[in-house]
């Protein structure tokens, strides 16, 4: 593949070319040349955007497609498509499957399906067979197959002691175990945030102290085995304050949040719109506004879409009865630029590749070409036509979203929206 981008702003902070507007030849999927204006005479494909701004290539920590067994939510090959379009360069795939990817053949079998796509697909095996939270899984099978951690997507492990094993067991090649944050018998039936709304709206609440129990137990566990742990999207204010005093005492302990808690609260619920029906639940203003502090202080490590398609047969009933889940890979750039400034919006969606094994690169000479295409000045109004995926249950539907991503440049091949 050989492209001359021209007129590009680049934002990156590790290239001598951060905030140069510049001309970047590619040859190859190799950025050759970058230069203030660069000529075309091999009549390489020429890409001009308008206000275009390239960056390294986005990551995401937690990704949801469905097959196999829920191809009609997501496909693997049109779930990677909406993530090029949606300027992700890599992505993980979660465990989220029927059967469950557990084994190295459901490893190799995923893989075969992203190979040779612009976006690099790294898959997460499931904790446990099955994702039952009873026995652990082949992980270091999964792992020499291309598993890159061990995740049982949205089911807390009640047992300490599995989670003990796992974290000991993982750590002697090093692994990387994820935990997901709530304590069951604490959350109960809970659909939304236990508060103020969830009485006025009659719904069963969740409370915060089921995230923030299940997180204190984990990081004793952490401290305990030494092991390597990363727990996913989490929720709450006080969970920020746990992570954070784990840091300070050095443990290898990673998290990430997702994009919809840091813009959305449980008052969104007063409609009973069930895309707003996400696990963990929206919470309140005080949780966003530690979770937006964390991030800018690196208490929480990344964000995720934390994307998820789910069919209109279930998320077109009750509450209730509603499935959980919001996809978010469209909306991620222009969500986070409402409350981030573009070089601090770049910078979080680059950030974490290196906990999931997924390579870096900056913008230089001689480096393979990694790129998100994007134009951040951009203003609208995100609707259904703004949607790639198959499933459209967007909690993002109708917000008013700033930038626009034009596409990507990974992996030798040009994907445009």
């Amino acid at each position: 593949m050989n492209a001359l981008l021209k007129s590009a702003t680049i934002v990156d902070s590790k290239s001598d070319f951060h905030n140069q507007i510049v001309d970047i030849l590619i040859e190859n999927g190799v950025i050759t040349k970058i230069s203030k204006r660069i000529s075309n005479p091999k009549n390489y494909r020429e890409i001009k955007l308008d206000n275009l701004h390239v960056s390294q290539g986005w990551f995401d920590s937690s990704v949801s497609f469905g097959e196999p067994g829920f191809e009609e939510r997501e496909t693997i090959a049109n779930g990677l498509d909406t993530a090029a379009k949606s300027g992700f360069t890599s992505v993980t795939l979660n465990a989220n499957t029927n059967p469950v990817i557990d084994s190295n053949a459901d490893i190799a079998f995923v893989l075969a399906k992203a190979d040779k796509h612009a976006v690099d697909l790294k898959p997460i095996g499931a904790l446990t067979k099955g994702s039952e939270c009873k026995d652990l899984a082949e992980l270091y099978d999964m792992q020499n197959a291309g598993a890159v951690a061990f995740y049982d997507y949205k089911k807390p492990i009640s047992n300490p002691n599995l989670l003990k094993i796992a974290l000991q067991y993982a750590s002697s090649f090093d692994g990387l175990v994820l935990s997901y944050p709530q304590e069951s018998k604490i959350s109960g039936l809970g659909v939304m945030n236990e508060h103020i709304n969830s009485t006025k709206l009659g719904l069963k609440g969740n409370p915060t102290l089921a995230e923030e129990l299940q997180i204190a137990r984990d990081l004793f566990l952490l401290e305990y085995t030494e092991g390597k742990l990363h727990i996913p999207t989490i929720s709450t204010a006080k969970s920020v304050e746990l992570i954070r005093e784990a840091k300070a005492k050095k443990l290898d302990i990673t998290c990430s949040v997702a994009i919809h808690n840091l813009c959305f609260t449980d008052n969104e619920l007063q409609d009973f719109d069930t895309n707003f029906k996400v696990m963990p639940p929206l919470r309140t203003q005080e949780d966003t506004d530690a979770l937006v502090k964390g991030l800018r202080d690196g208490t929480i490590d990344m964000v995720t879409t934390d994307h998820n398609p789910i069919d209109i047969e279930h998320k077109k009933v009750e509450f209730d009865h509603a499935a959980y889940g919001t996809i978010g890979l469209e909306s991620a750039f222009g969500a986070l630029q409402n409350i981030f400034t573009t070089k601090k919006t770049v910078s979080i969606l680059t950030k974490g590749k290196s906990r999931f094994g997924v390579e870096e690169t900056q913008i230089s000479e001689g480096q393979k070409a990694n790129l998100s295409l994007f134009n951040p000045d951009l203003k609208y109004t995100f609707s259904k036509k703004d949607i790639s995926s198959t499933s459209k249950n967007s909690s993002f539907l109708g917000s008013e979203l700033k930038g626009k991503v034009y596409g990507i440049i990974s992996n030798n091949k040009i994907v445009l929206a």
